[in-house]
């Protein structure tokens, strides 16, 4: 089907998903989980299809973004069990109170009705965004870059699988077949069709879904996260979260891209960062981190000079730039002119300098002595998510069950009349 069909086709289903039960939308989420593990080798296979076609093509971090193994289907399948575990947004009352004339008025969580997510090489999103879509009684149409387009279908193929046997349509989880900009286009332009339009990629992907949307967009944020090493920090700890932050999957958008230290700990700091971040990692097999070293850090560390776009760039690599600063509040204001608002850090025991970062900082979120890789559905206990919204109007942070649902006002009379 072109892509016109595959949406009005998901768009037919969404009345059913609507009227499903929680018990309904929760059996199809269990049978969907299963249908992903019992076709692991299918999917397997269509993913090594894929990623033999952009060997040499994409980096090595991109290519781990694509991958595909049996642990990773069985955290997707798992994660789609989280999701059937959690409450149903569903028919959540937000607020309610009676009017002097006796006028019951109820504001009342509904679902979008379809949504629509365009990503890039990441499989695993989905089966994220479909678990997530049904849970919250709307249907979804998926179109994926073409360089995860194998592997997306064989998932599709088997979420479709569990939606029949529990008794939902199938077409409510579609997947676009066309990967080129037209298809990407035709989305944005589905006035009537699509209810919300979420893009989940680089800086590119986002910023096109944003200028030429002409159907709502929830927009996700690239991530230029920041993690600060305050002067009265723990060195070991600051360590330890500037590691995970930076090297545990370096090609996400929770990764951390800069590293700012307080001048009056940088000459006892930094070298030890350097030998944790570069030396050791070398030793060890791993990829060292390259530096990009602001005038005060070359002073101390070795690496590369800072260019003019180091600190505003996603390096989405063993990359990250290095800044020193005289004080908290400077810190706050590098990040204020550099970051994206998704997430941004600062470890340091002095509860002051705490307080005033999370009260300046203008991000998604704002961490006090722990990862920046913790800005994730999962993570924070919504079983998968959709994405990272930056922006602030309606749903900011991690997209979970509540925010992509909508909402309406129900009121109840016994006959009033204005």
């Amino acid at each position: 089907m072109n892509t016109q069909e595959l949406m009005r086709s998901a768009r037919s289903a969404r009345t059913a998903l609507a009227a499903a039960g929680t018990e309904t939308k929760n059996k199809a989420l269990m049978r969907m989980a299963d249908a992903l593990e019992k076709n692991t080798e299918a999917i397997l296979a269509a993913n090594a299809e894929d990623m033999e076609s952009q060997r040499g093509i994409i980096s090595d971090v991109m290519l781990d973004r694509l991958a595909l193994s049996e642990d990773r289907i069985r955290g997707m399948a798992d994660g789609i069990r989280q999701v059937a575990a959690l409450p149903d947004p569903v028919g959540k009352v937000l607020a309610e109170h009676e009017r002097p004339n006796g006028i019951k008025i109820s504001k009342v969580l509904v679902p979008m009705g379809v949504i629509a997510i365009i990503y890039e090489s990441r499989p695993n999103v989905t089966s994220d965004a479909a678990a997530l879509a049904i849970k919250a009684g709307s249907a979804c149409v998926l179109r994926c870059g073409k360089e995860a387009h194998r592997s997306a279908a064989e998932i599709v193929k088997a979420l479709k699988e569990g939606l029949a046997e529990a008794g939902l349509p199938e077409n409510a989880v579609e997947l676009i077949e066309d990967t080129t900009r037209q298809s990407a286009s035709e989305i944005m332009e589905a006035r009537g069709l699509i209810d919300l339009l979420i893009p989940r990629g680089g800086k590119g992907l986002i910023s096109s879904c944003v200028d030429n949307a002409k159907v709502p967009v929830l927009e996700t944020g690239t991530g230029i996260c920041h993690v600060y090493v305050d002067k009265s920090a723990d060195q070991d700890m600051a360590l330890d979260i500037l590691e995970n932050a930076k090297t545990s999957r370096p090609s996400v958008c929770n990764a951390a891209e800069v590293c700012i230290v307080h001048k009056d700990i940088a000459a006892e700091f930094l070298p030890k960062y350097y030998t944790r971040l570069v030396e050791d990692r070398a030793k060890a097999g791993h990829t060292p981190v390259e530096l990009r070293l602001d005038e005060t850090a070359a002073g101390i560390i070795d690496g590369k000079e800072a260019g003019p776009e180091d600190f505003d760039t996603e390096f989405l690599n063993y990359i990250m730039g290095v800044k020193v600063v005289d004080n908290v509040d400077e810190a706050i204001a590098h990040i204020d002119a550099h970051s994206t608002g998704h997430s941004d850090c600062i470890v340091t025991e002095d509860e002051e300098a705490a307080e005033l970062f999370t009260s300046l900082v203008d991000s998604a979120a704002v961490y006090v002595n722990a990862s920046t890789r913790f800005t994730d559905g999962g993570e924070f206990g919504q079983g998968c998510e959709m994405g990272i919204s930056t922006q602030k109007l309606h749903a900011r942070g991690p997209l979970g069950l509540e925010e992509i649902c909508t909402f309406k006002y129900i009121i109840r009379g016994t006959g009033q009349v204005r």
